[in-house]
């Protein structure tokens, strides 16, 4: 009889077509094209049998878990035959409404495991948040907004706006990098401590040059080189060196790993 119980077995309820007796039973119901009810489940009965007839060479601990199934299938059979309903003590569970409750649970999950594998196989993989979402404690105030204000900002960002060149225009590699606008910033903050952001934005009106601008500071700020203030809604942006901005070492970007 050691044979039933193998110390060595490293079976997980797995034959050589289903993932345990859920799986089977999931298939079954579903080659039948019925739905997950006491009905269907007594129905498929006699076909969950026969296949668990093909296992019985196999380690009767492995195939507990079927057999556990089988059981309830059995009395769920069993009980559709009687002519009427079998009378259950308080608290007692009906197997019929368990088992079905169960194999929907399983369906759901298995659909869904099918699914994430699909997003994997596609290289579509998405990350858990992990942080906190920000609270926002304040409210955004717009009282001394007028429409003016509102003009004058449109036609600050309008000015940034380039001509659209030919197709057969050749582009050309930007002239300056985020590293070297983050070294040239943080060059000028150790000699001034503080820099206005209006005043850093190149005079030309280059957009190339005002989107690195704006990157360098960002990447300065999420690593703790500086720290950005503004006083007020669209005023400007004062941006001051931490003690970290003092220290020689090489700044890695996100985007070097």
């Amino acid at each position: 009889m050691s044979f039933l119980f193998d110390p060595e077995s490293t079976y997980t309820i797995h034959t050589e077509v289903y993932e345990g007796p859920l799986d089977l039973l999931l298939d079954l119901i579903t080659k039948a094209e019925l739905d997950i009810t006491r009905l269907s489940l007594a129905k498929v009965t006699d076909e969950y049998l026969k296949y668990l007839s093909s296992l019985q060479e196999k380690n009767a601990v492995d195939i507990s878990g079927f057999l556990v199934v089988a059981a309830k299938l059995v009395q769920i059979k069993s009980e559709a035959l009687l002519p009427r309903p079998p009378e259950r003590l308080e608290g007692e569970e009906d197997p019929a409404e368990s088992l079905a409750r169960q194999l929907r649970l399983y369906k759901s999950i298995k659909k869904t495991a099918e699914w994430l594998q699909e997003l994997d196989q596609k290289g579509q993989r998405t990350y858990i948040r992990l942080a906190p979402p920000p609270k926002m404690d304040e409210t955004l105030d717009l009282s001394g907004v007028d429409l003016e204000v509102l003009i004058e900002l449109l036609k600050s960002l309008y000015h940034f706006r380039e001509e659209a060149l030919p197709i057969t225009t050749v582009i050309t590699i930007p002239r300056i990098t985020i590293k070297n606008k983050i070294k040239d910033l943080i060059m000028q903050l150790r000699m001034q401590k503080q820099l206005s952001y209006r005043q850093l934005l190149p005079k030309e009106n280059d957009r190339i040059d005002a989107i690195v601008l704006f990157l360098a500071v960002l990447e300065l700020i999420k690593q703790q080189y500086v720290d950005a203030i503004q006083k007020g809604l669209f005023s400007d942006i004062q941006i001051s060196a931490t003690d970290k901005a003092y220290k020689d070492h090489e700044i890695t970007l996100a985007l070097d790993g």
